[in-house]
């Protein structure tokens, strides 16, 4: 899960890595407590044997223990039942994150497919273009070559009837 979340642009890794830090420190004081609590309950157990020995009451000792016992087994039933809580909320974020990743992988290929037709089409009115001043050109040197005939045959013409009306 690291290693996904640096691998991700900044603005979203920078969120993911600070989420995973400190789900890593809740995890770690988790187990610190656990083994605080775990040793904790040795020592003091170790400690009422030494102290208890000399007690005469061996029932009061034993119900005494016993009690401490379902003490500490409640206690440890409740740390694990927090450790149990803690990875199911890790695995949820790990599950979210790599449904954002996916998300974030189809938006990249869709943008680098738009990306892609947006070349395509700028190449297309780039040659649109070309060929529309090439047509303008050509309808433009046309005109030219259509009046200088006309004015070519005008002046035929008008030579034609000069010379025939003058003879």
């Amino acid at each position: 899960m690291d290693l996904e979340a640096r691998s991700l642009q900044p603005n979203v890794k920078a969120v993911l890595l600070a989420k995973l830090r400190e789900y890593k420190s809740d995890l770690n004081n988790l187990k610190s407590e656990h083994k605080r609590l775990a040793s904790a309950n040795s020592n003091q157990a170790a400690r009422d044997d030494l102290l208890e020995s000399g007690m005469a009451d061996a029932m009061s000792v034993s119900a005494n223990q016993r009690g401490r016992l379902m003490m500490s087994t409640e206690r440890l039933n409740e740390s694990s039942d927090r450790i149990k809580e803690s990875r199911r909320t890790m695995l949820e974020t790990e599950e979210l994150g790599v449904s954002i990743l996916q998300d974030l992988h189809q938006q990249r290929q869709s943008l680098l497919h738009a990306n892609d037709t947006l070349h395509g089409v700028d190449d297309n009115i780039s040659k649109s273009k070309k060929i529309l001043t090439n047509m303008s050109r050509r309808m433009s040197r046309n005109k030219w070559i259509i009046s200088s005939i006309i004015v070519v045959l005008i002046v035929a013409i008008g030579l034609i009837l000069y010379f025939k009306l003058s003879k």
